[in-house]
């Protein structure tokens, strides 16, 4: 086990401590995921509130944000995807179904998938034209959108946490007493290449597969992410370090994204913390100052120019510390910069052991 080096994020009881662009009519609760278009700066968020919103975010000097469009469900909506060519958008949340959202056109959405419990994730695989949907039903579906029935049903040991894609590696984190991690290769998608516990000791929150299809990270509700390769030739270069922690208190990892450029990655947690990290060079890039409500969730843009990132209550400490008089949601928009995602070479000092 190791440590990236670098000092505490500061703490700070201030919303937008790091300065960032905010979005305009932000939902009206919690944010449960955030997804850029992968064919212009489109971001779309899905919230408690039962609403599906789209940005369109202008660079024009300064980042601005001009509201586009939205739709509703029925319940709450916890989670996004695009499809790759940008004119489509899916959304599938505690009404246990799925929308498919032309937005681009301007049509209407309508269900495109069903599970028997809420659909926790969403990831549309280009290589196969295919919807893939995970639930707390404890199954993932594969959806032809032109058909109503799912291609295939594949049984899951524990409802589904966390999902991530980088074809053919697919990793599914699910809730289970001995927190399996599920890996599939998807040029064979009906059968389970691997099931491994997670390195971490507690529940898996957020899955990222490395942009090389090699491995992935998991983070945990113990503030600490873990670094895993597929191949067991490789697996002495697996190692977990810590991360949003102060003292002895320890915060959620709630979101890992890649950057898509640099192959840096973004963490951000229920501490209100994110910052960007070298898993190769094995060092922190990036701290920044903490925010005074915790991060659920958070994205790059396709170039990875723009970092984008919501604020707000999200009950890890229970009903007793919520206050709505300071537990308001926002979405903040972060430019990074080239130090803060561009590795660094290595200096032999970057890990305390």
């Amino acid at each position: 086990m190791s440590n990236f080096p670098g000092l505490r994020n500061p703490v700070v009881a201030n919303q937008n401590p790091n300065k960032s662009v905010e979005v305009v009519q932000p939902p009206s609760d919690s944010v449960s995921s955030l997804s850029f278009s992968p064919k212009g700066n489109f971001l779309v968020a899905t919230s408690w509130d039962k609403e599906v919103r789209c940005w369109e975010i202008l660079e024009t000097g300064s980042l601005n944000s001009v509201p586009r469009a939205m739709i509703s469900h029925d319940q709450p909506v916890l989670c996004s995807t695009w499809k790759d060519d940008g004119t489509t958008v899916f959304s599938g949340g505690c009404d246990k179904q799925v929308k498919m959202w032309p937005l681009m056109s301007g049509g209407q959405p309508f269900t495109v998938a069903m599970h028997d419990a809420p659909v926790k994730q969403l990831a549309w695989v280009p290589e196969m034209n295919l919807l893939v949907t995970g639930s707390w039903d404890r199954t993932l579906r594969y959806w032809d959108t032109r058909q109503p029935n799912p291609v295939h049903i594949q049984q899951l040991p524990g409802p589904c946490d966390a999902l991530t894609v980088q074809h053919p590696l697919m990793v599914v984190g699910t809730r289970t007493a001995d927190r399996n991690l599920v890996i599939f290769n998807l040029q064979n998608p009906q059968i389970e290449f691997k099931r491994i516990t997670s390195p971490l000791k507690y529940q898996t929150r957020c899955v990222a597969a490395f942009p090389d299809q090699q491995g992935f990270l998991v983070g945990s509700l113990e503030g600490r992410v873990g670094v895993h390769h597929i191949d067991d030739s490789q697996q002495s270069n697996n190692f977990t370090f810590k991360c949003h922690r102060e003292g002895n208190m320890l915060y959620s990892v709630n979101s890992l994204n890649f950057h898509p450029v640099h192959h840096t990655f973004a963490t951000a947690g229920s501490d209100g913390g994110f910052g960007f990290w070298d898993k190769d060079n094995k060092q922190r890039l990036k701290a920044m100052a903490r925010c005074s409500q915790p991060i659920p969730c958070s994205t790059f843009n396709s170039d990875g120019s723009i970092f984008a990132y919501a604020t707000c209550y999200d009950w890890s400490k229970g009903e007793e510390c919520y206050n709505p008089a300071t537990a308001k949601t926002h979405i903040f928009l972060h430019k990074p910069q080239e130090s803060e995602v561009k590795a660094k070479p290595r200096t032999g000092t970057s890990i305390r052991k």
